[in-house]
């Protein structure tokens, strides 16, 4: 359940970068970040308009083996780019410190060999697309077909990702604020949370959880409380120098497979994040978490179906932005 990061397999490790198009996603940027705080899309009139610029043959003629060439190799790209002695980059902001290392790089080589085939034609963005639907059916979950020609963004800003995405100590109203103001429903909501059927978090996101609840409460009374005993041997009270390393998969059951059982920890207060938990126990979400708790087909449907609304969120098009030579730096 809990152990240290470099000790996490690598597949689950990558799979990370599913949380990572979410994330970007959801920051009003899916392509590449605009210009200023939080803009791009942001209603459901204008994400459809975004996605109608987006094409599945976007590539037919440019570059054809296009995903064959991702997928042999094994939203905004702006989270690639590398900080500099003037800019803490997005990659390097807080909230982004617990994606891995070894996640960019599978990015990084598939761009490289595109790069060989197609110099100059495939954008950060579409790769990262492609790539994260390609990983996540390699581990068990759905395959969506994904639109292409999105361009990658000209701003990447640590200080611009904090209130953009969704934080561990947020209401479910809160929630739903932040992703309707996207384009996104409730329902989209609760499927995208179950990409945390993979993945893992770093003690301070629940540590609030296992120890001085409230007043009534040392823990979380949603929380399985032998759940919440275990987690406490590596994320221990009094650290107040937590390991970085040290982290716990998000989801306790089959953490290295795609698939439904996310939904069925919460029925069983098994969620490791407060904002999991809380879409079993809101009877807002809880509709929804049993009804993907119950039918997997039911889950992948809804995820396909959010996961290709949100791939049009906020897209960077045209002449807008720019295609990268290389996703860790900007062209110029």
């Amino acid at each position: 359940m809990a152990g240290n990061k470099k000790h996490v397999s690598y597949v689950v490790s990558v799979l990370l970068w599913l949380l990572l198009l979410i994330h970007q996603c959801i920051l009003g940027r899916g392509g590449g970040g605009g210009g200023g705080g939080g803009g791009g899309a942001s209603s459901s009139g204008s994400t459809i308009l975004m996605d109608r610029r987006l094409r599945y043959d976007f590539y037919e003629k440019t570059c054809p083996n296009v995903e064959r060439i991702i997928h042999n190799v094994g939203c905004d790209a702006s989270v690639l780019i590398a900080s500099s002695g003037t800019n803490i980059a997005e990659r390097d902001a807080e909230i982004n410190l617990s994606l891995p290392g070894d996640g960019f790089e599978v990015f990084f080589r598939a761009k490289r060999a595109l790069e060989l085939q197609c110099p100059g034609v495939v954008s950060c963005a579409d790769v990262m697309a492609i790539a994260t639907r390609d990983l996540v059916n390699l581990v068990g979950g759905p395959r969506w077909e994904v639109k292409k020609g999105r361009r990658d963004g000209l701003v990447s800003k640590a200080s611009r990702v904090g209130n953009n995405l969704p934080q561990v100590n947020q209401t479910i109203s809160q929630l739903i604020t932040l992703f309707k103001s996207k384009g996104l429903t409730i329902l989209d909501m609760v499927a995208l949370s179950g990409a945390h059927t993979i993945g893992f978090s770093h003690c301070k996101e629940f540590m609030n959880r296992i120890y001085s609840y409230n007043k009534t409460f040392d823990i979380d009374p949603s929380m399985n409380k032998d759940y919440a005993q275990t987690l406490r041997t590596p994320c221990p009270k009094n650290d107040h120098n937590l390991d970085p390393t040290v982290v716990a998969f998000n989801d306790v059951s089959t953490p290295a497979i795609f698939d439904n059982a996310y939904y069925q920890n919460l029925q069983k207060g098994l969620g490791l994040l407060e904002t999991d938990q809380k879409l079993f126990t809101d009877p807002i979400t809880r509709g929804y978490v049993d009804s993907m708790a119950n039918d997997q087909h039911i889950f992948f449907s809804y995820f396909v179906a959010a996961m290709i609304m949100l791939g049009g969120v906020g897209v960077k098009t045209g002449s807008d932005g720019e295609v990268r030579r290389d996703c860790g730096f900007f062209n110029s």
